[in-house]
């Protein structure tokens, strides 16, 4: 089995009270409370804004040891560069999620590109080559030229994850490229059925090291109850005997 974090893609709502949150919390023990009950969250704040030092600082503070933050790639990287001629501005932003690395809780980087963009594999190739060869990546491709045999290559090649983006619009081949795997569920609802068919996938991932599963946000709290249900039902999946 490998180690699965689960959770959901921002936490900062209060209109999770109080089926997440208790009522009276405030808004700053959010994120400490959010880590008693998940462990991890996909970021979407670094979408819009270099974090600075002080603001991760807060977040190692307040999660405990082995919490993990999965980061979105700015979008100066994957929507106005579009990943070209990128490298520069991808090494200043891995920069500054140093905080996070040093405490040891930095998960994966999402690179998720434009609907818009086509596949291009050298320009794919020449900035995978630019990743720090350490940095768990994740790539998500929101247009169907990208399932190629030759993305998946190139992919494998720096361990980069294609993730796989359950939506309504589009669905991602289940190909491995990297020794982990990240599953982003982005679809308006959720059956009982179809989660354990999640759960079922998940634990069959025993050649992975670690999955990483988050539900898309929502102004309810059921992102965050669904991927507790999720690691609550993961626990209770039998090991295989060594």
């Amino acid at each position: 089995m490998p180690k699965v974090y689960a959770g959901s893609s921002g936490w900062a709502y209060s209109s999770w009270k109080p089926d997440f949150y208790p009522a009276k919390l405030a808004s700053s023990k959010f994120l400490s409370y959010y880590a008693t009950r998940l462990n991890s969250v996909e970021v979407n704040y670094t979408f819009r804004r270099f974090p600075t030092e002080r603001l991760l600082k807060g977040w190692v503070d307040a999660t405990p040891p082995g919490f993990k933050f999965a980061i979105k790639a700015h979008q100066s990287i994957t929507h106005v560069k579009r990943l070209r001629g990128a490298a520069g501005l991808t090494a200043e932003f891995l920069l500054s999620l140093q905080p996070l690395e040093k405490a040891g809780k930095l998960g994966p980087v999402l690179f998720q590109l434009p609907p818009f963009l086509k596949c291009d594999i050298p320009m794919l190739t020449e900035f995978l080559a630019g990743l720090p060869r350490d940095l768990h990546s994740a790539f998500e491709f929101r247009d169907t030229s990208w399932f190629t045999d030759e993305v998946f290559a190139a992919l494998r090649m720096r361990n980069a994850a294609l993730c796989h983006a359950e939506s309504e619009v589009i669905q991602t081949p289940s190909v491995q490229t990297s020794d982990f795997f990240y599953l982003r569920l982005r679809k308006d609802a959720y059956s009982a059925r179809s989660i354990a068919g999640h759960i079922k996938a998940i634990a069959g991932h025993e050649h992975r090291e670690e999955v990483f599963a988050y539900f898309k946000h929502e102004e309810t709290p059921e992102s965050a109850l669904r991927a507790e249900a999720l690691l609550a039902a993961i626990n209770t999946v039998e090991r295989p005997k060594a």
